[in-house]
């Protein structure tokens, strides 16, 4: 399921053989020897992550493989080998690996110089044992930044510019995390950056590091070259940062609007019925040497500033943001790909290679899975960019309470002390509500007497099962929800429900057509997520015809949708494995670990086994 669309240097590694070293437009990037015939989800992309002399790419079955520009065997891509890979990071000179089970395997210059390509477990090297599993892991130039599950940060590397938060006279360099920061919420650095920021839980920001064209953001008055100890930086503009990306020397911070997030924080429910897809509007700030960068703006700046463009300052959205050495993509809510900075490579996807000091528009060749690109991704190398399909499944309690603030969801209403309405999800309430039919009117009774912010809580303790909202609260209602049921007992329930009034989408397959709930495709199939949740304002039943499955196969295809389990009664052979491939890939199916192709081999396996036993027990009979 690899969708993945490439531009700008193709050298140190070569990414995509037979092809010129500036790819000026973007093309389709695939693996050398690819094999139709593996798991889906062995090829299905998870993250991006290049630098000056390597890309990595990391899959969702935890495994990652890497193209490198001095390859001993002389084939690239090379097999990683560590499982259970959960994030890759890579620098001008060194990489970061961070595993599902918090720790961190690092190579690179000045990790290992004995050994420049064997990674090495640099977790294990923090002095406080207590400290050692990690939550996040970012790869800067030269230097590896760790993040605890403890919200402190650990520094390794090349410490020249400051940016392990230290005087480099004293310590140019450390081959052993040293401690930089405790209390910390977020790291923000680059492949191709020598100085990094970090942000506490009180949305404070401080910034060390390499600062000869201000790139650090301190201002006018602040425009040493280097800055050699963590400094908060001040005058940051209002609201919610939600990313900030590292060049060689601009950065660029993604902020959320703070007046709408302040309006939704006090008024959240009636902003939700009054204006259901309207999201905190997301504004671009650029700091740093505007010639030659992804700067956005044609003059350089000390401190971070807006960068002003009709191409997403209107109806649409940012995203996503990601910065190179010198250049800039983003990555819009209506499927624009925006980029400036510079091009000498062809790494903005122009066609040609002049530098775009403003913001302009790229033209991309026909996606494979979106054309919304809803489940698409950017990531920039030092000079080269990719633009990538990976479906981003969120858990389903987080679904249930996102769907909530959609009204054309919402199909009942109920009351507040002050007589506001408050809409929400029949079928789930039917659903994580008791079995008995009057627990919807309790919960009206005890609706009927909180405030909006409280009811707002109440329905979202019920739709994540999660008491720890408002505990109070959650003592009022416990008693009509049924709380000890998972959300995939929830989804079986509503399989076997016979009442077909709420089954309100039509699957027609030759002869028969099957009905689901919206809701439920929505939260199982990314196919039908962006089908319905990009269209908001057809509700009617739409029918597609998809005739390739056999009816075992689309009744198994069913089933999982709704219980996230195989249907026991059904034999399974290997013309249902093959039909089971397609459906997976029509449907882009939220896969689980296992996930329902492999648990297929594994009862075809055990089916097969079973003959083998019975027909080897009958032949000793016979004897």
């Amino acid at each position: 399921m690899n969708e993945i669309i490439f531009f700008g240097f193709n050298q140190e590694p070569i990414l995509i053989k037979n092809k010129p070293d500036q790819i000026k437009k973007p093309i389709q990037f695939k693996f050398e020897n690819e094999n139709e015939n593996e798991n889906e989800n062995e090829k299905q992309i998870k993250q991006i992550s290049s630098g000056l002399f390597s890309t990595i790419f990391l899959f969702e079955n935890g495994k990652a493989i890497e193209y490198l520009n001095e390859n001993d065997s002389n084939e690239n891509p090379e097999k990683i080998q560590i499982e259970n890979i959960q994030k890759v990071t890579v620098g001008a000179n060194n990489e970061a690996i961070l595993t599902i089970e918090g720790n961190v395997f690092a190579k690179g210059k000045y990790i290992n110089p004995q050994n420049l390509n064997e990674f090495i477990n640099i977790s294990s090297l923090i002095e406080d044992k207590n400290d050692r599993i990690i939550q996040d892991v970012v790869c800067s130039d030269s230097s590896i930044y760790l993040l605890t599950s403890n919200q402190n940060v650990y520094g390794i590397g090349s410490n020249y510019n400051g940016q392990l938060g230290f005087d480099s006279q004293t310590l140019p360099k450390t081959e052993k995390p040293i401690l930089m920061m405790k209390n910390v919420s977020k790291i923000f650095s680059g492949n191709s950056s020598k100085y990094v920021f970090l942000l506490n839980s009180n949305q404070e920001l401080f910034g060390s590091g390499n600062n000869d064209y201000s790139q650090v953001g301190l201002g006018e008055s602040r425009k040493q070259l280097q800055i050699q100890k963590l400094t908060q930086i001040q005058n940051i503009p209002k609201g919610k940062i939600i990313d900030i990306q590292c060049g060689y020397s601009h950065s660029i911070m993604l902020i959320e609007d703070e007046d709408q997030n302040q309006i939704q924080i006090q008024n959240q429910i009636q902003i939700q019925i009054q204006n259901q897809n309207q999201n905190p509007k997301r504004k671009l700030y650029s700091c740093g040497r505007y010639f030659f960068n992804g700067l956005g703006k044609d003059n350089d700046t000390h401190e971070f500033t807006e960068i002003k463009s009709s191409l997403f300052e209107n109806d649409d959205n940012i995203r996503e943001i990601s910065v190179g050495c010198f250049h800039t993509l983003i990555l819009t809510s209506n499927s624009k790909l925006i980029v400036f900075g510079n091009n000498y490579y062809g790494q903005l996807g122009t066609g040609d290679t002049n530098d775009q000091l403003n913001p302009i528009q790229i033209e991309l060749p026909k996606l494979r899975f979106n054309e919304n690109i809803y489940n698409y991704h950017i990531s920039c190398g030092n000079v080269n960019s990719f633009l990538y399909y990976s479906p981003s499944f969120s858990n389903l309690e987080e679904d249930l309470i996102k769907l909530f603030e959609r009204k054309e969801f919402c199909n009942i209403s109920f009351k507040t002390e002050n007589g506001e309405i408050i809409k929400a999800h029949k079928l789930i309430l039917k659903y994580r509500l008791n079995q008995n039919q009057n627990e919807i009117e309790k919960l009206q009774e005890i609706i009927s007497n909180k405030s909006i912010k409280e009811s707002n809580q109440i329905f979202e303790m019920i739709y994540s099962n999660n008491s720890k909202i408002n505990p109070k609260l959650y003592f009022e209602i416990k008693e009509i929800i049924n709380s000890n049921e998972k959300i995939e007992e929830t989804m079986k329930r509503i399989y076997l429900n016979e009442n077909e009034n709420e089954k309100d989408f039509i699957i027609e397959r030759k002869e028969k057509q099957y009905k689901f709930p919206k809701l439920i495709l929505i939260m199982r199939s990314e196919l039908y997520r962006g089908m319905f949740l990009s269209v908001t304002n057809d509700k009617s039943n739409k029918v597609t015809d998809y005739s390739e499955l056999s009816n075992k196969s689309f009744q198994i295809l069913e089933y999982w949708i709704y219980s996230n389990q195989i249907k026991n009664e059904i034999e399974i052979t290997q013309e249902i494995i093959n039909e089971i491939k397609i459906g997976i890939d029509y449907f882009q199916l939220n896969q689980t670990n296992p996930n329902l192709f492999d648990l297929l081999i594994n009862k075809f396996n055990n089916q097969n086994q079973k003959k083998k036993k019975k027909k080897k027990k009958n032949n000793c009979l016979i004897f």
